[in-house]
């Protein structure tokens, strides 16, 4: 299963305006963030204040901002919001199948149960179990050792 790139980078964009609670994110500063087309971000956000995820404010000092809090955004939700089609193979997609085996196949039982324990699994977390940590590069240097080209970590010193 694959999410479309508008559900990524919803996610991606309430992770980043999450991490920004005391003021206002512009769509601008978010494309750089994540060096993404500022266009395709502004479809991403209309979808997800259409929904009530983020809330808007047009203007020169407008930007956008968590309409609850990340605790209270479901992934499964936000997931079933950006995703336009859940027919992974075509005999679920609304009785417009045209395979012959559509009446006597146990194929399409399967893929609906998979289907359906994956948007189960989303639904069991939210933005806040998702939000970065620091970055990486808080981490202390002296965790690692650099020899040659190649790098190890703490637990390979012993072994090179």
């Amino acid at each position: 299963m694959r999410l479309t790139t508008m559900t990524d980078y919803a996610m991606r964009m309430l992770m980043y305006v999450a991490q920004h609670p005391d003021r206002l994110c512009t769509i601008a500063e978010i494309a750089r963030y994540y060096d993404v087309s500022e266009p395709h971000l502004m479809k991403v956000t209309h979808r997800l204040a259409q929904h009530g995820w983020l809330e808007t404010l047009r203007g020169k000092h407008g930007g956008m901002r968590l309409a609850r809090p990340p605790e209270e955004i479901n992934l499964g939700a936000i997931l079933r919001d950006m995703e336009n089609d859940f027919a992974l193979v075509e005999c679920l997609d609304d009785g417009s199948s045209r395979c012959i085996l559509s009446d006597r196949c146990g194929l399409t039982g399967v893929v609906q149960g998979a289907l359906q324990q994956f948007l189960r699994h989303f639904e069991q977390y939210t933005l806040a179990d998702i939000m970065p940590g620091p970055p990486a590069a808080s981490a202390p240097l002296a965790q690692y050792v650099k020899l040659a080209k190649d790098v190890y970590s703490p637990a390979d010193q012993g072994s090179k």
